[in-house]
Parts: C-alpha cells; structure tokens; sequence
C-alpha cells in the first residue's frame, strides 16, 4: 500500500498490542483517505474507488462521533493531530 498505516499506528495506539481502538482506526482511515484523494486527481474516472471513498469517509465520521459521545477529550485530540475541521 502507498499510505503509511505501521506509522498511523505507531503515532496513536494507547498500549503496545493497540491495533484496533477507536483513535487507530480513525487515524488509519484518514490516512487511506488522504492517499485516495490523491488518487482520484489522477484517476478522474474511477468512479468504483470513488464510492470506497465515500464509504471510508463515512466510516470515520460514525468513529468520530461515537469517539466524541464517550471521550470528548480524545475527539479533540485526535481531530487536531489529523488536521480535521480546519
């Protein structure tokens, strides 16, 4: 893969086996979706991709809400570490 998901884990795992939290699979998610968007500048017409697009982004936003539903502290975090809502 051309996205960098060790590094996306490395940065926001909570213990040393985290590979699966809330804040892992957001920053991997932004991380694919980031690589895809690129892709699709090249790629104007692959319209497949496009709608894995949408559905990862979709993804994220249900992990956003749920993460800012329970912790409101680490939705801050996390939406300022990825550069979310400017």
């Amino acid at each position: 893969m051309a996205f960098e998901k060790a590094a996306a884990i490395e940065k926001h795992r909570q213990h040393e086996t985290d590979t699966g939290s809330t804040n892992v699979q957001i920053s991997i998610l932004t991380e694919r979706i980031n690589y895809l968007t690129g892709h699709f500048r090249t790629h104007k017409k692959d319209h497949h991709g496009r709608q894995g697009l949408l559905k990862m982004v979709g993804r994220r936003r249900r992990l956003l809400d749920y993460l800012k539903r329970t912790d409101l502290a680490g939705y801050r975090k996390i939406i300022a570490d990825l550069g979310l809502r400017y």
